[in-house]
């Protein structure tokens, strides 16, 4: 059996590289908010009542499920929490 090596674990999960770079994305925006909920010891329902979702939606941000979030809310979420997101692109070198 061979071995396969990725680039990144997003890649290992993800064969295509534009849903490996989303992937990407929302998990480093998710890890932000459930950072910063921790850092201020929140409860649920406190983060909920700050981000003006439901105390379940808060789980499901907590838990990590990320394929119930987009970039775009994401982003709204983290821009209710007070935050203010930067994006770097890079590009890769042509082959």
């Amino acid at each position: 059996m061979t071995k396969r090596r990725f680039a990144s674990v997003w890649q290992a999960i993800e064969s295509n590289p534009h849903e490996a770079a989303n992937l990407r994305a929302r998990a480093d925006l998710m890890i932000a908010l459930q950072e910063h909920g921790r850092r201020r010891s929140m409860t649920q329902a406190e983060a909920a009542r700050l981000l003006h979702i439901t105390q379940p939606r808060v789980s499901d941000l907590m838990r990590g499920k990320i394929e119930l979030f987009s970039i775009d809310t994401l982003v709204e979420l983290l821009g209710r929490a007070g935050a203010s997101v930067k994006l770097s692109v890079q590009f890769r070198r042509a082959a």
